[in-house]
């Protein structure tokens, strides 16, 4: 059984790629982006983890559901998560 740390306003954007995490919350005013993350499997309880990112770091690459989601670090920082202790 896998376990989590405290939710301290990690964001998906503060992961680094040898951390696997779970969604906590989407935190955001914005409704469309909300439903369109909510549709590709952005919701409470999921894994995720970095698969790569770009030279430059932005956008970064998640591995989330089986598939891989690409997120700008803008958006990143609108999801919150709890990071996996190992």
């Amino acid at each position: 059984m896998k376990q989590y740390g405290q939710i301290d306003k990690v964001t998906l954007a503060d992961l680094r790629p040898d951390q696997q995490g779970e969604i906590v919350k989407i935190e955001t005013e914005d409704g469309v982006f909300k439903r369109r993350m909510q549709s590709l499997g952005v919701v409470s309880g999921a894994a995720v983890t970095l698969d790569r990112s770009a030279p430059l770091g932005d956008p970064r690459i998640y591995s989330l559901m089986g598939y891989s989601l690409g997120l700008r670090n803008a958006e990143a920082r609108q999801i919150h998560i709890r990071i996996c202790i190992k």
